[in-house]
């Protein structure tokens, strides 16, 4: 599913080149769920950003499902992160005056037809308990149900690979617990794959596998989480 080879990613700071992420190789198989942690700046949401095409790498390749994000231009790579990417953020990022099913369906796909979009969005707000939550602002829920509309807005297109940056950073222990119970489950039954960058350890244990970054990224090892 994943494969990163020879990756490198700096940034330029007050007129000097900060590296960020060094990689030499890696993979994920594909319908792996896996936790990702590590340190403030030791470059987790950057591997996010290489592997959805958000940024690209100085030098490396980059593979996801087969496709060569490495050598796709910007478009394309717009292209690839609508049609393989589910992205989940701490912060929701819900339209404040959208309903919830206003908000899922910005990104549903031109061509699904009314009927297959209603179908749709009944079955994956029943799927994560918000079935009489649709025609709500999100002002009108709480953080955890908050949390669920972004969870259906990431799944309803079933991407191969879903990107989860510190999902539950903002939820108390309790929700935070049951919302990524809710999304290991979904993944294991769609055989979708995650990855999440998370700092809590009890989230991290939740997941069949652990990756902390000094173990991946040649310019952190040795560092101590």
């Amino acid at each position: 599913m994943i494969r990163l080879q020879g990756i490198a990613k700096s940034f330029r700071l007050h007129g000097q080149t900060l590296p960020i992420l060094q990689v030499a190789e890696w993979q994920i198989l594909k319908g792996e769920c896996l936790a990702l942690m590590g340190p403030s700046g030791c470059g987790k949401s950057t591997l996010l950003h290489l592997l959805s095409g958000i940024i690209t790498a100085d030098q490396g390749e980059v593979w996801v499902d087969g496709q060569p994000v490495h050598l796709f231009n910007e478009s394309k790579r717009d292209r690839f992160r609508a049609d393989y990417i589910g992205y989940i953020f701490q912060d929701f990022h819900l339209i404040s005056s959208l309903t919830v099913k206003q908000n899922v369906e910005l990104i549903l796909p031109r061509t699904w037809t009314k009927k297959e979009r209603a179908e749709k969005l009944g079955y994956w707000l029943e799927r994560v308990g918000l079935a009489d939550r649709g025609n709500h602002l999100p002002s009108q829920l709480s953080r955890g149900q908050q949390q669920r509309a972004a969870i259906v807005r990431a799944l309803i297109t079933k991407p191969p690979l879903l990107l989860a940056d510190e999902p539950t950073g903002s939820l108390d222990w309790e929700t935070a617990s049951e919302m990524m119970s809710l999304l290991l489950e979904i993944c294991k039954d769609e055989q979708l794959t995650l990855l999440t960058v998370t700092h809590d350890r009890h989230i991290a244990d939740m997941f069949p596998r652990r990756v902390h970054m000094q173990d991946l990224n040649d310019l952190h090892r040795g560092v101590s989480v």
